[in-house]
């Protein structure tokens, strides 16, 4: 007789005319074999065999890699590599490695979140912050060291703009529509926390704007904007710290009041579904890859630009963030279903306040590092776009409820600001001789 409950599978043999019960546990990956008698139990040693390390090995297989709908996609990872290796066109490289992508970086949010089972809420916590924008880190550090500073600001850029308009805006609008009887309600003091931060970033990017049409163009303007893009960053990561110090020790009840009524209801299944170092060695490997196919696309998106007629502005604000943030977006919208918009929140919210608060300033003074003049001036058009969503964005979230109009009209939002870059071509010549970037011969050159 063979019974299962959860992850444990047990088997009893019972064996006429003794009264002999024998019970085999899977342990994951061995058996343990324990002998009833009726007058006591012993528990033979486990059974490690090739075969059952290997079905171990194959269950976490189609836990990793099948477990999520975005598998169909994992054929392009090997595609990109082979287009690479043969030469098969940069335009043919960038595609398959942007559809890579995706699939990468919602599993990247699955093997953290199964770690984050074992460290508990605080280190999870950390880890998730780490790992959430991990594909956005790397594409911003490849780019940084091809010197594609254009590249790199436009990405982080769009990921901010793909989080508060895309990824919330389409939360609310199917969260209002899968429970359009129901009041949505949720806790404001997160949003206002994320809102004040979102808000000090922006100062930051706006106040070296200013600056350069306040002093006119010059070396002395360019320095002065970078010496203070540079003293802002470190205010700005400071504050992130401070941010992550209120979210996980101080007042983390304003972040977990709903995600403890959500693990309540679903009991055991948010449990990990595999071991801690099976996550971890899967997480490394997951992360290699999207080291690769980040390099691809980086090399190859100006190529990719260039065949299709669709501007690097676009790929780099629209296309890169979608993909980037596919995890995000998956999430946010199951938990606008279950009608668990403070989760939502937290997962959009969260996600634009790392990117500008944490991501952006750290580029900064890697660049620092590298001696790459990179400041925070995102020109004009894209710093007015970044004021209005962050603006629009607060004024949604200010009275605690939401319905599907207001999702509908981020999501609008989103799309003309889309329309807008993919009209806006940067002339090519300006992306190259782009102001304040020295050649570097040093260690970071490797």
């Amino acid at each position: 007789m063979t019974s299962g409950a959860g992850d444990r599978e047990v088997s009893i043999v019972v064996v006429a005319p003794e009264t002999e019960i024998r019970t085999q546990e899977d342990t994951g990956g061995s058996w343990n074999t324990v002998v009833s008698n009726g007058k006591g139990a012993t528990k033979s040693p486990p059974d490690c065999t090739g075969f059952q390390k290997g079905t171990a090995f194959w269950k976490n297989l189609q836990l990793v890699v099948l477990g999520t709908k975005l598998a169909v996609l994992f054929p392009a990872i090997p595609l990109a590599i082979v287009a690479d290796f043969y030469s098969f066109g940069k335009p043919w490289i960038f595609g398959f490695s942007l559809l890579g992508l995706a699939p990468l970086a919602e599993r990247v949010s699955f093997l953290t979140e199964q770690i984050a089972c074992f460290t508990g809420p605080t280190v999870g916590g950390l880890l998730n912050a780490t790992c959430g924008n991990a594909t956005e880190l790397i594409i911003a550090m490849f780019a940084l060291r091809q010197r594609k500073i254009h590249v790199l600001k436009y990405s982080l850029f769009g990921s901010i703009l793909s989080n508060l308009l895309l990824v919330l805006g389409s939360s609310l609008l199917c969260g209002g529509l899968a429970n359009i009887k129901k009041e949505q309600r949720y806790d404001r003091k997160q949003a206002d926390v994320n809102s004040l931060l979102l808000l000090l970033g922006l100062l930051c990017n706006l106040l070296p704007l200013l600056l350069k049409h306040v002093m006119g163009k010059g070396p002395a303007t360019a320095y002065s904007t970078l010496q203070l893009s540079r003293v802002s960053s470190i205010f700005m990561l400071l504050a992130y710290a401070g941010y992550i110090i209120f979210q996980l020790k101080t007042h983390r009840h304003f972040f977990e009041s709903q995600q403890e009524d959500g693990e309540s209801e679903e009991g055991e299944e948010e449990g990990a579904v595999i071991g801690f170092w099976s996550a971890f060695i899967w997480l490394v490997g997951m992360t290699v890859f999207i080291a690769l196919l980040s390099e691809y696309v980086v090399g190859t998106i100006e190529c990719a630009s260039d065949t299709w007629g669709i501007s690097v502005g676009f790929i780099s604000i629209i296309l890169l963030p979608i993909v980037g943030n596919a995890a995000e977006h998956a999430g946010s919208i199951i938990f606008a279903f279950k009608n668990k918009l403070d989760i939502s929140l937290g997962v959009s919210l969260g996600s634009a306040t790392q990117i500008s608060m944490f991501v952006v300033p750290f580029c900064v003074l890697v660049a620092w590092i590298m001696h790459v003049n990179m400041d925070l001036d995102f020109s004009l058009l894209e710093t007015g776009c970044l004021a209005f969503t962050i603006v629009i964005t607060a004024f949604t979230l200010q009275d605690g409820t939401s319905h599907y109009l207001k999702g509908a009209v981020l999501v609008l939002c989103y799309v003309i600001i889309a329309a807008c870059f993919f009209v806006y071509k940067v002339p090519q010549d300006e992306l190259d001789s782009y102001p304040g970037i020295k050649p570097f011969t040093g260690v970071f050159a490797s």
